[in-house]
């Protein structure tokens, strides 16, 4: 494990004359499994794109098996072996899952016609290599995330890589889903293929990597045996300072209030059944359960995404017909989606556009936009949650994992919800964001009386800002833990059980 496959030294990056990389040096030895840690924005994309060949640094050097280059281009860096699984997995999703493993074969091959048995042979061996169970015939937009995952890492593994990058490969995955990617990364190590997992999750970096690098501001901070680091050192120097991981329970009032949300009966055929639950003014339920245990589609019904559900659903006791989504933005229902990028942002559009997206009519008269009240409301939701951007004119999709976060919880609060509902709500969210977010979270759920819905993968994200988790299974609410007396473990050992 001595052999230096890739190193980077002392290199150098700058756009519009910053530096993104300030002499940056990373070692990839042959077969380790190696992590790279750092906040968003902290210079890691930036790392992948010049090991890649996508950037060429400004100064510095890349030796890869004790050759030195200046820079490599993208063609240079897959024939030296480096092979990178981006986060979107830039796979063609109206495809089939055949097709797409093997598409550059046949594109290398010009290949005029398609021998189609040719190439559901050639997949079945790609997916046999990692021992999963995927229908080659399957388009891949019909695969979960998960699913995706493993077709991008067959993919990659069809060129024979000698360096495997994965940029954040567990974002969107449940705990079970990362243990069989863990288990395919040791594989694939086996194999004398290196690994660069980017992440800025701890507890998966200790798990899986042998060393780890964190990244700072754009300079390398601390690298060293992953033996070295607990959660504790690593967001230290992914941060620059401690963050602390105090539980936020609520407590009731002294004078008994109200439900501000009410479930009774709620049942949509299929995905959930005989639903029952309520949430104060002021309070953070939190709901967990297995991927297929009906929670996204209990926050979409509450949405009025699933219009055919039976049941009764009350807001400050009256009843609402949740039968489309304007009728629960009506009622004071707001809904932060699981994926922002594709169900909550204009990517393209202003932050300030974004953030006013649900409100134009109110700042309309005679459909005239009054531009400076709009212009108003967005700086003081950007000042309010805390976005860091220099203007609202500047396009969504430019900004951080936390800061689009931050933009989609400031439009609905400009709605003046009674309810929020959080699927995911620090899903691609860096540690200092994330402790962020959960404290904007606790005190709009207390200043503002919100009665807070919030499903999360994350056990611990759920022990720490909930009064109450409540666990889902096959569409049932099983179990209610109140979590000043209760722990991670107990849950996650009850999740468990349903596997």
């Amino acid at each position: 494990m001595s052999d230096v496959f890739l190193d980077l030294r002392n290199v150098v990056k700058r756009f519009s004359g910053v530096a993104a990389l300030d002499d940056v040096s990373l070692t990839i030895r042959s077969g380790e499994i190696h992590c790279l840690a750092g906040e968003n924005g902290s210079g890691k994309s930036t790392v992948i794109k010049v090991m890649s060949g996508v950037y060429r640094p400004d100064s510095g050097s890349i030796a890869i098996d004790g050759r030195t280059h200046s820079h490599l281009t993208p063609i240079e860096a897959i024939r030296h072996g480096i092979q990178v699984i981006y986060q979107d997995f830039s796979l063609f999703g109206n495809l089939t899952v055949a097709e797409n493993l093997a598409l550059n074969t046949e594109l290398r091959n010009k290949r005029k016609l398609v021998n189609w048995r040719s190439v559901r042979d050639l997949a079945r061996r790609a997916l046999d290599r990692l021992g999963v169970d995927i229908d080659p015939e399957q388009e891949v937009d019909e695969l979960s995330t998960a699913g995706r995952q493993l077709v991008a890492i067959a993919r990659a593994l069809m060129s024979d890589p000698r360096l495997l990058i994965m940029d954040e490969p567990t974002t969107a995955l449940t705990r079970k889903e990362v243990e069989t990617m863990f288990r395919i990364v040791r594989d694939i190590q086996a194999h004398g293929i290196s690994i660069l997992f980017v992440s800025h999750k701890m507890r998966e970096m200790l798990e899986i990597s042998e060393r780890l690098s964190v990244i700072r501001n754009g300079r390398m901070v601390a690298e060293g045996p992953t033996s070295n680091f607990d959660e504790s050192t690593i967001v230290r120097h992914m941060t620059g300072h401690d963050i602390s991981s105090e539980t936020y329970h609520w407590k009731a009032p002294a004078t008994p209030t109200p439900p501000r949300l009410e479930i009774a009966g709620l049942t949509l055929a299929g995905a959930f059944e005989d639903l029952a639950l309520s949430v104060h003014p002021g309070e953070i339920v939190g709901l967990s359960g297995l991927l297929g245990s009906g929670r996204t589609e209990v926050a979409q019904a509450l949405f009025g995404l699933e219009p055919g559900h039976t049941g009764t659903v009350r807001i400050d006791g009256v009843p609402v017909p949740l039968d489309r989504v304007q009728t629960a933005i009506d009622a004071g229902i707001a809904y932060v989606p699981e994926d922002r990028l594709t169900e909550g942002l204009f990517l393209t559009q202003s932050i300030d556009r974004n953030i006013l997206a649900t409100i134009y009519e109110r700042i309309a008269d005679w459909s005239v936009i009054d531009r400076p009240k709009a212009a108003n409301l967005a700086a003081s939701s950007i000042k309010a949650l805390q976005i860091a951007t220099p203007t609202g004119d500047k396009p969504v999709g430019e900004l951080s994992g936390g800061n689009q976060q931050r933009v989609v919880l400031a439009r609905w609060l400009l709605t003046e919800a009674k309810v929020l509902i959080l699927n995911g709500p620090t899903v691609g969210v860096d540690v200092g964001s994330k402790a962020e977010i959960h404290r904007i979270i606790r005190d709009l759920a207390v200043e503002k009386g919100l009665a807070v819905v919030m499903i999360s993968d994350d056990i611990l994200e759920l022990v720490q800002n909930c009064n109450r988790i409540v666990v889902m299974h096959r569409g049932r609410f099983v179990e209610t833990f109140e979590t000043a007396d209760t722990s991670e473990q107990r849950i996650s050992d009850m999740l468990t059980s349903f596997k």
